[in-house]
């Protein structure tokens, strides 16, 4: 067992000061690593950034980089995790659920793909990018995308009696919407405001999903 990984099978009352300062020391450093990482990752691409590069970045050695992470895919989870918890993206679909109106729910649940995109589109840029790389990494990837589907797919599942058109249709275009290149082209190419996206989707998804709606 390492030492990091028994820090945590300690109870919060026993720790003593200095264990608890290593592991705020370690857990700074690994975000530093992750936000330098980030950075190396949007700018050059994820195949191209290597872990020296990373290092350098983040003003720590390499050696460092691997204790703390262990391989490149392994940082880009962690900078997955933190772009999901900025966007609230579990939470809000919590509260997309527990919306009572339908037309509401569906006007919500484009909120929810608008906020998970403009919270930082840059990752989802990388992500997107980084499934071309190796067996491992497409791996780790197609995992996170199969939560993300899941998440929209209860969220039209749960207006099904109110749809027009099968649920695995309506669920087939809810994730076509969420295809990067759709946010990409209207917010980062055409200058839309992620609000403006947000209404456009909402509008659209209430119009074509829902029976007798127009908005």
């Amino acid at each position: 067992m390492s030492a990091v990984t028994s820090v945590y099978l300690v109870p919060e009352s026993v720790k003593t000061p200095r264990s608890s300062y290593r592991q705020e020391q370690a857990d700074a450093t690994r975000l530093r690593i992750a936000d330098a990482a980030q950075r190396l990752f949007a700018r050059d691409g994820y195949g191209a950034t290597s872990m020296d590069g990373i290092a350098r970045e983040a003003g720590v050695g390499t050696r460092t980089v691997y204790a703390a992470f262990g391989a490149k895919r392994e940082i880009l989870s962690v900078i997955c995790e933190r772009w999901l918890e900025r966007a609230r993206a579990r939470e809000r679909a919590r509260e997309v659920l527990e919306t009572p109106d339908p037309v509401q729910r569906v006007r919500q649940s484009a909120g929810w793909l608008a906020a998970l995109y403009s919270a930082d589109f840059d990752v989802v840029r990388v992500l997107d990018a980084a499934l071309d790389e190796d067996e491992e990494t497409r791996a780790l990837l197609t995992s996170k995308l199969r939560g993300r589907n899941r998440v929209m797919d209860r969220l039209i599942t749960s207006v099904e009696p109110q749809l027009s058109m099968s649920l695995s249709d309506a669920q087939s275009i809810f994730r076509a919407f969420a295809a990067p290149g759709v946010y990409g082209a209207l917010v980062i190419d055409a200058g839309w405001s992620p609000e403006r996206f947000e209404s456009w989707l909402a509008d659209t998804m209430v119009a074509q999903l829902l029976r007798g709606t127009t908005r």
